[in-house]
């Protein structure tokens, strides 16, 4: 052996020799290291445990999502529900030897330490899926040894306990994706608007590419670096098999088609959701929008789609009304496509087979692509059921325009012919006799799809509100604030105060009836000049005709909304009386002037107030409370709250309600057993009349409080039957139902249109006004401009459901009567009406070989001459 193989030998002993010393020491560094920070490593039980921050989601009654609020957008899914491609373009993209390796792939560490020496930069990571798990739920994203010396540690313990599915499920659910998104079934939704069942190689393959930098890579903000990322994933799935030849090809060649969406809402109700978020807040806190709460509302689904689409129509059709403002914008001319033009490259698009169309490029010659398109239409934003469009061509019988991501449409002439030009002076001018005569090409308009055709619109500036509720709990069925909340968060049903005008007068009359007065009162419906101190000036009142019609009996003064017969009621009955009486109703007393224009509605008060004081007609004399959330229950089911409304019942309930209280009495005389007492034991708490039941004790049924007799009540839906049969609500009559009741409000000036009505099952208040209190303009009173969003809510909320009317109450009978004077009338008499009484003090048929004077048999309510 030469000299120079000796030494080559001793070299060779010497590095094995530090080898195994590194090796050695290496071995006990990594020992020592563990056996300080294990005992520090968290219980890998936790992962079984975890609580994922999930939003707080908002449902109907029949459980269809309606609204979600949160900082953090979440589906979680089982690995199951997870389709094994978007598993596969994970693995590829984050740790394709997942399955392979024991937690914590060494080859990819070494590649990160060589990486080291040779560039002094710590740019690659090594890390694996279970090492982002590991970071993700327990330690922070530092970029330190100690840091990543513990996530291979706690990595290792991790696939010690749980199984790979089980990582990767954790992993797929917790992993930030950008825009809020957090998992795979969020990002697929904020991306594509898509189930995560529905992505096609290509969108998985874009979302796969986000975990490494959410901001970098993503396909909204940055469109091309999120191609080239995506391709990167695509490529990757490829060569782990992932993918087929042809559909590799076919993924690289679709383009980026991701845009912002918004979570998919069964149902379209703003108003209720807001609502709903400020109950479970005040109820829960701030951890309402991680912890998956779930709040069920009262509402009902095609109800409150029902509610929605009728405001939108009578709004938009009293736009309609005062004609067409002209376009919200101008695009100019040499800069647009085509029809056809735009049509090929939507086509073309929609195969993949043009990328460009992303990033927005023009088609020829500086005109515009569909996606510069779409930013034009953005800017102008959406407002409820209206959406922008640019108008691309005109002919003599329809104009062709783009929607934004809706592609070409046509408006058909029918849906143009309305729009007369809008004069200064709230007129119209001429009607247009062509299309030509409304729109130009380059013009940015709105329209709205109705009956599966395209219409020209206008975004009303009027307001409206509905509201329904259940008159038997007070469960509010559906709910409309406002037009549009993106435009307008102000939510007119509970927050506005508005005067009902005719719509009040009812409550007027149901207290004159409880003060001696009959259907068959009559009442002089003659001018009338008041120089009232509480006034500003001397008031001369008049109906809403001009006319006057002399002696009226109260029913009709009531179906034919006769102003000066309800002055002259309330002046019978006098003004504190009727302040005291309709309190009963629900209306605050600082809500109610305090002269004699109560009489005609004055009154200040919301939406929801007059559909509450409504649905003491409909539930023959129960005030119930109006509630919107029935139950809210965690993310694992587990019920927090339930609502226990009182109900407004008639038999069996208030003979239960006398057995519980005559139970009270006597164990009151007896002595209270030791224990809880009677109260405590049968009754809600007081925790529970305001919803929140005792969790230990399951609370029992709450009756409603009768607030007027079902005497009283009976006769006033019946006055209000006539109004919808006869009176200023007969447009009801086209529902073909004889179980409508209801009254219609007009205030002076037509600052306020108002529609009350109701049948057994449900009450419903439409209103429409303008929020700076101006004119809706001539003949816009309550039939024309809110029954008809009442009928057609109706026509729809009322579907399927029975006919029923109440029957006469004990104690009331039905009398012929002679319409002019009220009084009683023989079987030959004629022209003579049948009237229902209480029994004390309906009509007699006067004592033999006399006749009748000529008056009513009520008092007025003050013992004198009825006629005054």
């Amino acid at each position: 052996m030469t000299a120079r193989s000796r030494f080559f030998l001793r070299l060779a002993k010497w590095l094995t020799a530090m080898a195994f010393a590194g090796f050695t020491a290496g071995a006990l560094l990594l020992g020592g290291l563990y056996l300080y920070l294990s005992p520090r490593l968290p219980d890998i039980d936790q992962l079984r445990d975890v609580q994922l921050q999930e939003p707080l989601r908002v449902y109907t009654r029949d459980a269809e999502l309606l609204a979600v609020y949160g900082t953090q957008r979440r589906i979680p899914l089982e690995i199951e529900a997870i389709p094994e491609p978007v598993r596969n373009a994970f693995i590829a993209a984050e740790d394709d030897r997942f399955y392979e390796h024991p937690g914590v792939d060494w080859m990819g560490i070494v590649r990160a330490a060589w990486n080291l020496v040779l560039t002094g930069e710590k740019t690659q990571g090594g890390s694996t899926i279970t090492m982002q798990v590991a970071r993700n739920f327990f330690l922070s994203r530092e970029r330190t040894y100690l840091r990543k010396i513990n996530e291979i540690f706690l990595a290792l313990k991790i696939e010690r306990e749980i199984s790979k599915d089980e990582v990767l499920e954790l992993y797929l659910n917790k992993i930030y994706l950008g825009k809020r998104a957090y998992g795979v079934a969020a990002a697929a939704q904020v991306y594509y608007g898509k189930d995560v069942d529905e992505l096609t190689v290509a969108e998985m393959a874009m979302i796969a590419g986000l975990p490494k930098a959410p901001s970098t890579f993503n396909p909204i903000a940055n469109p091309e670096r999120a191609r080239q990322r995506r391709d990167y994933v695509l490529g990757r799935m490829r060569a782990n098999d992932m993918l087929d030849e042809a559909e590799y090809e076919r993924a690289l060649r679709t383009s980026v088609t991701a845009t912002t969406h918004s979570a998919p809402l069964a149902v379209d109700a703003p108003y209720v959701g807001e609502m709903a978020r400020l109950e479970a807040v005040q109820r829960f806190g701030e951890d309402v929008y991680t912890g998956g709460y779930r709040v069920y509302t009262s509402v009902d689904a095609s109800r409150q789609r029902a509610a929605q689409d009728a405001l939108h129509t009578a709004l938009l059709d009293y736009e309609r009304r005062r004609g067409y403002t002209g376009p919200i914008g101008t695009l100019e001319n040499d800069r647009l496509p085509g029809p056809e033009e735009l049509q090929a490259r939507l086509g073309a698009a929609a195969r993949g087979a043009l990328g460009d169309v992303a990033e927005g490029l023009p088609i020829d010659d500086g005109r515009m692509g569909p996606v510069e398109l779409d930013r034009e239409l953005a800017d102008r934003g959406a407002a409820g059921p209206l959406e922008p469009a640019v108008v691309l061509a005109v002919s003599g019988e329809d104009a062709t325009v783009y929607r934004r991501e809706g592609g070409l449409g046509r408006i058909p002439w029918d849906g143009l012919k309305w729009a007369a030009p809008r004069r200064e002076n709230g007129g119209t001018g001429s009607s247009p006799e062509k299309p030509a005569d409304v729109l130009a090409v380059g013009d940015i308009v709105r329209v709205m799809e109705r009956d599966g055709t395209l219409r020209l619109a206008e975004k009303p500036d009027v307001q409206g509100a509905l509201v329904a509720l259940d008159p038997q709990d007070g469960g509010i069925r559906a709910l409309v604030g406002g037009f549009s909340f993106e435009g307008s968060k102000f939510n007119r049903v509970t927050q506005s105060r508005r005067q009902p005008g005719s719509a009040f007068k009812p409550f007027i009359y149901s207290a004159a009836l409880n003060d001696g007065f009959t259907p068959a009162t009559l009442v002089n419906d003659a001018p009338v000049v008041f120089d009232d101190p509480a006034l500003e000036d001397t008031w001369r009142p008049e109906n809403y005709s001009g006319r006057v019609f002399g002696p009226t009996r109260l029913r009709e003064g009531l179906v034919y909304s006769r102003n000066l017969v309800s002055i002259r009621v309330l002046l019978s009955i006098g003004i504190p009386y009727a302040i005291d009486y309709v309190q009963r109703f629900g209306f605050p007393e600082e809500q109610l002037p305090r002269d004699l224009t109560l009489a005609l509605g004055s009154a200040a008060l919301s939406p929801l107030q007059v559909a509450t004081g409504y649905a003491v007609f409909a539930n023959m004399g129960f005030r119930i409370e109006p509630y919107l959330v029935t139950r809210m229950a965690t993310s694992d089911g587990e019920v927090v709250y339930r609502a226990n409304p009182a109900r407004a019942c008639l038999e069996p309930c208030e003979a239960r309600e006398e057995a519980e209280e005559r139970a009270e009495r006597e164990t009151e005389a007896a002595g209270e057993p030791e224990g809880k007492s009677l109260d405590e034991q049968d009754r809600p708490t007081e925790l529970d009349a305001v919803g929140v039941p005792d969790r230990n004790v399951e609370p029992g049924p709450r009756f409603a409080e009768r607030v007027i007799p079902v005497q009283n009540a009976y006769m006033v839906r019946s006055f209000l039957r006539d109004v919808a049969r006869r009176g200023t609500a007969r447009g009801t009559r086209v529902l073909g139902r004889d179980d409508i009741a209801g009254k219609t409000g007009t205030t002076d000036d037509q600052l306020d249109a108002w529609f009350s009505g109701f049948n057994s099952s449900l009450v419903a208040t439409g209103w429409v006004g303008y929020d700076e209190m101006k004119s809706l303009g001539a003949r816009e009173t309550g039939a024309r401009a809110a029954l008809p969003m009442w009928i057609d809510f109706m026509r729809t909320a009322l579907k399927g459901t029975p006919e029923t009317w109440p029957e006469l109450p004990s104690d009331m009978v039905t009398v012929r009567i002679d319409p002019e004077t009220g009084e009683y009338a023989g079987a030959g008499s004629q022209g003579a009406v049948f009237e229902i009484f209480r029994s004390d003090n309906a009509p007699e048929p006067p004592p033999e070989g006399t006749t009748s004077n000529g008056t009513g048999s009520g008092d007025g309510g003050n013992g004198e001459d009825p006629l005054f």
